[in-house]
């Protein structure tokens, strides 16, 4: 079935038509800057400008940068405050005059992972996690979602969450080479191996790619890979799910 995923992140809002049962995108990605506001409205008018790209009629999944239970913010994360227990499942619907599945972004790019990718058929605890402008991170039981596992909340030292420190985005910001980042990196990684105890890390996002560059700043003893979806993974995940848990 083709279905139009949609992941939003930190800098950038994109989407493509996918196929759900198999995974793969139909289309090239669409893309369109994240708002500067990054408040609701503007936010759901760039989600509608996407639809209106792809003339999509039907089931749309997005991915979402925060935490979102039964379709509501609960966390506004790096975005506004006003998404604060906002209804993103309806608002999304509303501006699209079409079915709007929401998950959270990290999950999204797990459910792709372990559906298509180099997680499926994996077994025991399975976390994705996405590296960009925050650190998100999936759960998978037996590869079963277990939503808004948000590691990246982690708080750290004197900052108010990890994710400040040892993100994408604090690599970005503060000037630091691969190693430099992959040594705040690695002590995420040390945290989540301490307090969760995964059989398997998977590393999604933008900085995934480059995981050749810092992959020997990571000495924990749980396996830690790179996914193979990368980028593309949040838009499959959210199109996959937008069938997928409406047929629970």
């Amino acid at each position: 079935m083709e279905v139009l995923g949609i992941d939003i992140g930190g800098s950038g809002i994109k989407g493509a038509l996918v196929n759900s049962v198999t995974g793969e995108m139909l289309t090239k990605r669409f893309r369109i800057p994240t708002p500067e506001s990054r408040k609701p409205k503007d936010m759901a008018e760039v989600v509608a400008a996407i639809v209106k790209h792809f003339d999509h009629k039907g089931p749309i999944g997005v991915g979402f940068p925060t935490v979102i239970k039964n379709g509501v913010c609960n966390s506004p994360g790096n975005l506004h405050k006003k998404w604060l227990g906002c209804n993103v499942q309806e608002l999304f619907s509303d501006a699209t005059g079409q079915p709007v599945t929401v998950l959270n972004d990290a999950d999204a790019a797990g459910y792709a992972t372990m559906n298509y990718g180099i997680g499926k058929g994996k077994k025991g605890l399975v976390l994705m996690i996405t590296i960009g402008t925050g650190l998100g991170s999936g759960a998978f039981l037996d590869g079963v979602l277990i939503p808004n596992f948000e590691l990246g909340q982690i708080p750290y030292k004197k900052y108010r969450k990890i994710e400040l420190w040892a993100a994408d985005s604090a690599k970005e910001r503060e000037g630091l080479t691969y190693v430099q980042w992959g040594k705040r990196f690695n002590k995420f990684l040390k945290l989540v191996d301490l307090i969760v105890c995964p059989d398997l890390i998977i590393l999604g996002g933008g900085a995934s790619k480059d995981f050749e560059e810092y992959k020997d700043c990571i000495t924990i003893k749980t396996s830690v890979i790179p996914a193979e979806l990368r980028n593309n993974a949040g838009i499959v995940g959210a199109a996959a799910a937008a069938i997928h848990q409406n047929q629970k």
